[in-house]
């Protein structure tokens, strides 16, 4: 006989199981899900994009978080049902229904909604961005309590110390971070790349490194998505050497390494190590052109800004005077921080640019004016819908 109490558990059993469900499917379709779409539909108005873009900021942290509550839902939902099923079956068919319950969980609280949900990026981590949301700061807050150790970045300067064992401990920090880095982070951004194109001459390409500076450039096909090899200025040069004329590009450039925009830097530095190859274009899940990466930006992340002697070197933040200052979009806010004085918002936003952004909650028109923590934002110029120069200053109280 089904009691009310048994009723109540049966129900919640499945509600639990179906909950389960969703996080697992939309947590699949969550890191399935590029930041960059999410930024874009963010500040096109979307609030529920916005807020998958805020989980994705912390891409690591998505998974052990959404798989623990998911984990916890499932099992939720197995109590209860074991108990309404002891309550009115016995004997081996309450045994087939127990191992029939377990599977139930496991095909439809995980295998189930995570192939669904990996089919669907985007969609459905929008529909249940809410839900996604507590539970990834509901994981995260779990994994603070079991964590017995501190986090390894977490290494405090001695005030006192001297400049010696700062830039040592600096420099043990930067080492540790860039373990866990992802390229995604250090490599240059498509819209700051420079490409040419296959059906261009060598002497072309010859005007553009000479222009640039750099040795090595992607050669694009159809379009920038379409890479289909590297021109490096060493062939072009054995190619005047021997007074030959001009021919097209495609048939110099050499092979393109291609490798995904989650690869940690510490394993990108490897492969380029095995490879021999000094640059690598990133691409996104799709597979378009996401960036390009050289052995130079993995070891900035170590060591810091490289610079030689042929390096127009601009600074981020110039001085106009009068308390006013040109900024970089790319400059990082921890160093305008540092340059004002003030403790700037950097929890969701690594650059200049994208605190404005932030601010503006859509993409900014040149002129725009913004203010945070007493400082006034003054967008300068754009390039494209990037914001790529800012005029900051203090307001005066």
């Amino acid at each position: 006989m089904i009691t009310p109490a048994i009723g109540v558990a049966m129900v919640s059993s499945v509600l639990l199981l179906v909950t389960a469900g969703m996080l697992r499917a939309a947590g699949a379709s969550l890191v399935r899900t590029q930041r960059a779409d999410a930024l874009h539909d963010g500040v096109e108005g979307d609030k529920r994009a916005q807020v998958v873009a805020d989980m994705l900021s912390e891409a690591s942290a998505i998974q052990p978080s959404v798989g623990l509550v998911n984990s916890a839902l499932a099992l939720g939902a197995v109590i209860p049902g074991s108990w309404s099923l002891s309550q009115v079956l016995e004997g081996w068919l309450l045994v087939a229904s127990l191992i029939a319950l377990w599977v139930a969980a496991l095909v439809f609280g995980d295998m189930v909604p995570r192939g669904y949900g990996r089919n669907r990026p985007g969609s459905l981590a929008y529909r249940f961005s809410g839900l996604l949301n507590v539970a990834v700061a509901a994981g995260k807050t779990a994994d603070d309590w079991v964590a017995d150790e501190p986090e390894p970045e977490t290494i405090e300067l001695d005030q006192d110390a001297d400049e010696a064992h700062r830039e040592e401990l600096e420099l043990i920090s930067s080492v540790l971070d860039f373990s866990d880095a992802l390229v995604r982070e250090v490599m240059t951004p498509r819209p700051d790349m420079v490409t040419i194109a296959a059906t261009d001459t060598s002497d072309q390409v010859l005007d553009v490194i000479v222009e640039t500076g750099y040795s090595r450039i992607p050669v694009t096909g159809e379009n920038i998505d379409d890479i289909v090899g590297v021109a490096h200025a060493r062939d072009l040069l054995k190619l005047l050497d021997d007074e030959r004329s001009a021919v097209p590009v495609s048939e110099l450039a050499r092979q393109v390494v291609i490798v995904p925009e989650t690869k940690r830097v510490s394993d990108m530095l490897k492969h380029m190590q095995a490879s021999q190859s000094h640059m690598a274009v990133v691409v996104d899940e799709f597979g378009g052109t996401a960036g390009l990466v050289t052995i130079e930006d993995l070891l900035e992340e170590i060591v810091g800004e490289i610079t030689d002697e042929f390096d127009d070197e601009e600074a981020l933040i110039q001085d106009l005077g009068n308390g006013v200052f040109l900024v970089d979009g790319r400059c990082p806010v921890e160093d305008l921080s540092e340059q004002l004085d003030v403790a700037l918002p950097e929890e969701e936003w690594d650059t200049v640019g994208g605190l404005v952004l932030a601010l503006a909650g859509r993409v900014p028109k040149k002129g725009e004016m913004f203010s945070v923590e007493g400082v006034q934002f003054v967008v300068a110029r754009l390039q494209g819908r990037r914001i790529a120069n800012v005029q900051v200053q203090r307001m005066r109280g």
